[in-house]
């Protein structure tokens, strides 16, 4: 069960993170989409769990292996925005949303477009 505490750090993580990455999607020259679907903090405040939905999908890998390496950077973005806020910064880990994907391949598999026989 979350605190108040735990649910508006993770508002202000998932707005801000949300900003961020849609800055840089309209900076660059590829239409890549990233979205902050969830964050999860924990009790301490120590650890923030990102969740992102990236589209088009042939360009996640890629995307994530860029956000794991520049996450130092973002841990200090998020420090100086949340520096009056909290005493830690919270520890920041990144984790691909794939809940959309789960949802769209049932939606084909009972429609019989996958792999599962039709009875």
């Amino acid at each position: 069960m979350e605190s108040n505490r735990q649910r508006k750090v993770a508002q202000i993580i998932q707005e801000d993170f949300a900003e961020l990455f849609r800055k840089q999607a309209s900076e660059s020259k590829q239409s890549i989409l990233v979205s902050v679907s969830d964050v999860k903090v924990s009790a301490d405040l120590g650890i923030a769990k990102i969740y992102l939905s990236i589209f088009p999908q042939e360009f996640r890998s890629a995307v994530m292996k860029e956000i794991e390496e520049n996450k130092p950077q973002y841990r200090n973005f998020i420090g100086q925005k949340m520096a009056k806020q909290v005493r830690i910064i919270p520890q920041l880990n990144f984790y691909l949303d794939t809940a959309l994907d789960d949802v769209e391949r049932l939606e084909r598999e009972l429609r019989g477009e996958g792999d599962n026989p039709v009875l």
